[in-house]
């Protein structure tokens, strides 16, 4: 039985990928909380663009 057991604690193989998961569910996450600060610079940014874009 601790045969057994040491050789399912080692078995890693899909363990890259819950990482991989974890980490794009925390980013959503973050994306989703931080939703409105983001598109506020994100205009600010393009408005300033279209401002020196006309400038010209």
């Amino acid at each position: 039985m601790e045969k057994g057991l040491k050789k399912v604690i080692k078995n890693q193989k899909g363990a890259g990928v819950v990482e991989v998961i974890l980490v794009l569910l925390v980013l959503v996450g973050l994306v989703l909380i931080f939703k409105s600060q983001i598109v506020g610079i994100a205009n600010g940014i393009f408005l300033d663009i279209t401002k020196q874009v006309n400038s010209l």
